[in-house]
């Protein structure tokens, strides 16, 4: 666990364990790779999402995009922090980070300085990152502020 960052108002556990519960609902048939994600809103709400995967490969959307397009879709805008689980049919061993076009997706949502990523592989073993760790040199809306 990383203690530089104040995580002391974020449920971490309850996310973490809706992560592992999402990954029960992973649609994997193809890569067999499942992943769980809990997104915290800034209205305390946990969002739930899971990867879906599909025999076209394009179509296919992973679990921090599901949660985040959920939360979105019924109006909750702002957010906190995620929790990421995952690994081959399910089976949690090692850390899983999100991938670069789910961090992209995180630019255009949150903000890069106080958004926490929680990488977990079990209720107690997790690491934090902030977004911006993540993705340094990430573009967002701010890129296009002039």
């Amino acid at each position: 666990m990383n203690d530089k960052k104040d995580i002391s108002d974020l449920p971490v556990k309850e996310m973490i364990d809706k992560a592992f519960e999402m990954l029960k609902r992973a649609y994997t048939p193809y890569s067999h790779w499942k992943v769980g994600a809990a997104l915290l809103s800034e209205t305390g709400k946990i969002w739930g999402g899971c990867n879906i995967e599909n025999a076209a490969h394009t179509p296919c959307n992973c679990a921090e995009r599901t949660a985040i397009f959920k939360a979105i879709s019924e109006g909750d805008t702002k957010f906190k922090a995620i929790a990421v689980v995952g690994g081959r049919e399910g089976n949690v061993t090692d850390y899983c980070a999100p991938c670069g076009v789910c961090r992209q997706v995180m630019m255009e949502f949150c903000d890069p300085e106080t958004f926490i990523v929680i990488s977990a592989k079990s209720p107690t073993e997790y690491k934090i990152q902030t977004l911006k760790e993540l993705l340094p040199d990430g573009f967002g809306p701010a890129t296009l502020i002039c």
